[in-house]
């Protein structure tokens, strides 16, 4: 018997026989064991940067683990991306607030078996295909869709893919402004970032070119938009995360960026590698940590591979 919020595959929708869907207020996540569905809720207090992102797709292999908080009234489901798996998180740094951050989920105390159910099967699908938790040297996930546009702070951020065009409003300093638009092509980008307003400080969405060192305050700096905390702020996140999707991998050109991955069964030493494959499988089933449908999926896929 299902759990409540589950959806059961009709015959011959889905062949992958790991299945999960929790359905809030603040939104919708489907799990399908390769890949996970985050879509925003209409709730209000939905955050803007959430509605703009929309359907969010996570493979599997980007995951570095989920978790479920439970709380007094709600509770929690919080999904951790390998580091440098996602160009948005690589961008803002993980200075998203709760009501922008996509990979979290407000769960009603109702539905907290539900929430359950669903990090138990991630977890599950992860151990079951060896996805490692280290960090990435290539981003999994898209980024933003371009063109996009974003008004916010003393500015307008605009980037069709390949040029991001800062033009200023009335509110501009004028020691930056009178230069007029300012025009960047990705090939000058050395780095982007963007940081929240908090408390006296403000926020700022910030291009840093090659050769050039970012030292001059976003109020003054031609290559920035400064932010002061408005409803719109957040989006500027938006056009960050499109350019950093379009730079070099962080990681990459790094002496240390290849990280050594755990071998797989095949690489280890091929037949014997299998078959101790087989007896973790097989140990994992006693210890009650695979059920039996889970277990005989596994074997199977090693099997296939013998």
């Amino acid at each position: 018997m299902c759990p409540p919020g589950r959806r059961v595959p009709g015959p011959g929708r889905w062949n992958n026989p790991r299945m999960a869907e929790i359905l809030q207020k603040d939104g919708t996540w489907i799990f399908d064991g390769d890949a996970l569905r985050l879509t925003p809720g209409r709730d209000r207090n939905v955050g803007l940067l959430r509605r703009e992102l929309g359907e969010l797709v996570v493979p599997l292999r980007a995951l570095a683990g989920v978790s479920f908080e439970q709380g007094k009234k709600a509770g929690r489901l919080r999904l951790r991306l390998r580091d440098g798996a996602d160009p948005l998180l690589q961008a803002t740094g993980g200075r998203l607030a709760e009501p922008h951050d996509p990979y979290q989920l407000l769960v009603e105390s109702d539905r907290y078996g539900v929430a359950e159910y669903f990090v138990d099967e991630v977890r599950n699908a992860l151990l079951l295909d060896e996805v490692p938790s280290d960090p990435v040297d290539a981003y999994l996930l898209p980024g933003p869709s371009v063109p996009l546009s974003v008004s916010a702070g003393d500015g307008t951020a605009s980037f069709d893919g390949e040029t991001v065009r800062l033009e200023w409003n009335w509110k501009t300093e004028e020691a930056k402004s009178s230069a007029g638009p300012r025009t960047l092509s990705v090939a000058e980008i050395d780095g982007v970032e963007w940081q929240p307003s908090a408390g006296l400080e403000n926020g700022a969405l910030r291009f840093r070119l090659r050769h050039a060192p970012a030292t001059t305050p976003p109020k003054y700096d031609p290559n920035a938009v400064e932010l002061w905390g408005f409803r719109k702020d957040p989006l500027m996140a938006l056009v960050a995360a499109a350019v950093q999707a379009r730079l070099p991998h962080p990681a990459a050109g790094a002496e240390d960026a290849v990280r050594p991955q755990l071998p797989g069964p095949a690489a280890e030493g091929g037949h014997d590698a299998l078959l101790r494959r087989l007896r973790e499988l097989g140990e994992l089933h006693r210890d009650g940590v695979l059920t039996d449908d889970e277990f005989a999926l596994a074997k199977h896929a090693v099997l296939k591979r013998l």
